[in-house]
């Protein structure tokens, strides 16, 4: 028999440190992104099925919990991104002409960990931009994303930057399904040469040397230079390169501190993204702790295609790891009794904002999570606050 208190694989308890730091950085996040303009949307956990998966491909699909519905028999699913329900919202509910500004912070179910210790629950924090197709709001999305990771405390991260177009333009009018596309995606991404050559045997000599050069094309900005180069003069890979290389400038001369890198054979989310794609690391990981990029389909399942561009926070109780740990939140320790003069003291420290905290009879010592640095003691007939 399983233990009541035992919570199932990949599932578990957020304690209170790591909840106030979380938070913390949940209510940060959602104030840099109102600095922008960036309105605040809840979407539901559970949605129709068609609606979540909208766009999306296979990987969203298999990671997503299924069931049925008891009031109308139709198979819905626990969300496990919120981007689609937010380009859901956009064409449907809000409807708006012009630019629409998004956020959204909530917890996804996932059906798979996406490591060994990875969480089947990540707590998702997003941010979307819908209905400029110009590279304007690819910039205002990075720097978005940077000045997140800056108002957590992240130090020093590393940008890797990547564009959907750089495939999607080599493989333009091979004779080629979406399966083996899939598979070719895949090899790409494991930097599998010696399958990526299996892959791509029955394609054109000029495909096949592309595909072999991406394999070798990561690093700094040398990257492009090379990619210029050794790629195929196609228009959609010469405009990817060329957006690369404006992005990767503006983040340099913006952000000293940020490390920026490209990696062209990083083709994940090859169904989704249609544009420039990034990731962002902390030093010495090597799970990125955000991703976005450009998804100028995402709503066109809606009935309504505009550009949009975006980024998410893969999960905030991961980074709630990475960054600086804050300090325990000060309070102020006081006896607890029924006489009104005292209960009149806490009210007010209360309302102005102070943590009180009230020793229960037989309790001497309470509210370990906090710092009390502060006492409320007696003095004179007065309830007064003194330091410890």
């Amino acid at each position: 028999m399983v233990s009541a208190w035992l919570l199932p694989e990949h599932i578990a308890d957020v304690l209170p440190a790591q909840a106030r730091q979380v938070e913390r950085m949940r209510r940060t996040l959602l104030d840099v992104a109102g600095s922008y303009g960036y309105e605040l949307v809840i979407p539901p956990l559970v949605e129709h099925l068609e609606s979540l998966l909208s766009g999306t491909g296979r990987e969203l699909d298999l990671r997503t919990f299924k069931l049925v519905d008891q009031l109308s028999g139709r198979t819905v699913g626990m969300r496990a991104d919120s981007t689609p329900q937010v380009a859901r919202i956009d064409a449907h509910l809000l409807n708006r002409e012009g630019v629409t500004r998004l956020c959204y912070c909530g917890p996804l179910l996932h059906t798979l960990p996406s490591g060994l210790h990875g969480t089947r629950e990540p707590l998702q924090f997003g941010a979307e931009i819908f209905g400029h197709s110009g590279l304007e709001a690819d910039l205002e999305v990075i720097d978005l994303a940077l000045d997140c990771a800056k108002a957590v405390g992240l130090q020093s991260p590393t940008l890797d930057m990547s564009d959907a177009r750089i495939v999607r333009g080599l493989l333009a009018g091979a004779a080629i399904d979406s399966e083996h596309i899939h598979a070719v995606v895949d090899a790409l991404a494991a930097k599998d040469g010696a399958e990526l050559g299996r892959l791509s045997s029955g394609l054109s000599s000029e495909v096949r040397a592309g595909l072999q050069c991406l394999l070798r094309l990561y690093g700094n900005d040398e990257v492009l230079t090379s990619a210029e180069a050794q790629l195929p003069k196609r228009a959609a890979i010469t405009e990817a390169l060329r957006d690369l290389r404006l992005l990767g400038r503006h983040v340099q001369a913006a952000y000293p501190d940020v490390q920026v890198g490209y990696d062209l054979a990083d083709v994940g989310g090859y169904a989704y993204y249609s544009g420039a794609r990034f990731a962002l690391y902390a030093p010495g990981s090597c799970d990125a702790l955000l991703r976005g990029g450009r998804y100028d389909e995402v709503g066109a399942v809606f009935g309504r295609s505009r550009p949009a561009v975006g980024f998410s926070v893969v999960d905030l109780k991961e980074l709630a790891e990475q960054a600086p740990v804050g300090r325990s939140p000060a309070a102020i320790r006081a006896p607890w009794s029924e006489d009104s003069s005292l209960r009149d003291a806490v009210r007010r420290l209360r309302q102005q904002g102070e943590s009180v905290i009230c020793l229960l009879s037989g309790h001497d010592m309470e509210g370990e999570g906090f710092d009390c640095d502060r006492e409320l003691v007696s003095q004179g007939g007065d309830w007064v606050v003194r330091t410890l």
